[in-house]
């Protein structure tokens, strides 16, 4: 389903480091898969043996509404947003995202749509976030029995949990040792997934597939590259070159797991998402010239290119065009930037997307979270807290009060 390859030279890694992580790797990874079946702790999501918080018998009486909209923030949104552009073919209903404060896009909602024939999913792990509470309450939603609002949360004593409680809001257990960066492959993603139509079985198909073979081979080789240019401080950028618009919004999951799960003791990498060929217009010149501290990271699919262009209708010298596809026009551009890349040796990895169904999703998914983890655990970073942003939330609700 995915095609991938390391192109880092030897030249970025220090060989002490990277043999010390290469030893070091095996008996972490071993914990990782022991521990997996049945531990109440965020890998419970990569388990077989996973269950979740709801029953699709008690989920039927809300599959009859055509349009969705979801409110939350950073973990408990990017992924139900990457699932639904990822598979966005396969969805008939209208749906909409609350991810961040925008008046005006609340007013607009409001205006277009009838409250009563929409369904509501509204989740925060903690049932604190500020930005979900005022966007929910803003579109004066909450009465006595609701019938078209779900709240995904823990139960705790939270605004957001209490409220359900209060109105008697059908309520959906977040487990607690799930954080919301991981919980795409929980009740925080499957949930939509379900409801917008997808199969949620095959979006945990592949969740195991980087445990065995050659596959296994590709994430010990890039986990432990990745940690060691870490652990060096000299690569800080990690640019996600994107060639396939429907992995805009996997890719900005990516950005915050990466992000907010390695970001600490003064490490990790600044995850950057660059549209392509767009950005070769933009940036490029920078990214070619500019300082040499990015890992580059190609994406891009393979997709049966139609509407090729009769170019020597028009002219002769743009004969190079002459039937070729827009998507050929996009590889070829890849593929110069690859070998730019190669000739200069600029360190860079590459993901091909072969098919966007469930099961692709599902590997993507379940590839860039163990990565993640396996990385945070060899340079000696708690891949599973944020400690620093939870300073600026407490800050927020003082200065709102």
């Amino acid at each position: 389903m995915i095609l991938t390859r390391n192109s880092i030279q030897k030249k970025y890694l220090n060989k002490k480091i990277f043999k010390s992580f290469s030893k070091e790797f095996n008996k972490i990874f071993n914990n990782l898969d022991i521990n997996l079946d049945g531990s109440k702790t965020t890998l419970d999501i990569l388990s077989k043996k996973f269950k979740f918080n709801f029953k699709s018998q008690d989920l039927k009486k809300f599959k009859k509404f055509k349009k969705i909209a979801i409110i939350g923030m950073g973990g408990s949104i990017l992924g139900t947003e990457a699932i639904y552009h990822f598979l966005k073919q396969k969805i008939k209903k209208e749906i909409y995202f609350f991810d961040d404060i925008d008046t005006e896009k609340l007013i607009k909602f409001k205006k277009l749509n009838d409250a009563k024939k929409t369904l509501f999913l509204v989740i925060s792990k903690s049932g604190n976030t500020v930005e979900t509470l005022a966007n929910f309450l803003s579109l004066n939603l909450v009465k006595k029995n609701a019938k078209n609002i779900i709240v995904i949360s823990e139960k705790k004593n939270s605004p957001l949990y209490l409220l359900s409680k209060k109105f008697n809001l059908f309520l959906v257990e977040h487990k607690s040792y799930i954080g919301g960066r991981y919980s795409v492959l929980s009740e925080v993603g499957m949930l939509p997934a379900y409801l917008f139509g997808l199969n949620i079985i095959q979006l945990r198909k592949n969740i195991r597939k980087y445990f065995l073979g050659k596959h296994r081979s590709f994430l010990k080789d890039s986990s432990i590259k990745l940690a060691s240019l870490i652990k060096q401080k000299k690569i800080n950028n990690l640019i996600f070159l994107n060639y396939a618009p429907k992995l805009d919004k996997f890719l900005f999951w990516c950005q915050q797991l990466i992000g907010e799960s390695l970001g600490k003791k003064t490490k990790g990498f600044l995850p950057v998402v660059s549209p392509a060929p767009k950005d070769h217009h933009s940036l490029l010149q920078l990214y070619l010239d500019g300082p040499k501290d990015k890992l580059f990271c190609f994406f891009s699919a393979k997709i049966k290119a139609n509407n090729k262009i009769n170019s020597k209708k028009y002219l002769k010298n743009i004969d190079y065009l002459n039937n070729k596809s827009l998507e050929n026009i996009k590889d070829a551009q890849r593929k110069a930037l690859i070998q730019t890349f190669n000739k200069h040796k600029v360190p860079f990895r590459e993901f091909v997307i072969k098919k966007f169904d469930e099961k692709t999703l599902s590997e993507l998914f379940s590839y860039f979270i163990l990565e993640t983890i396996l990385i945070g655990k060899l340079v000696k970073i708690n891949p599973f807290d944020q400690p620093s942003v939870e300073q600026v939330k407490i800050f927020t609700k003082k200065i709102l009060k």
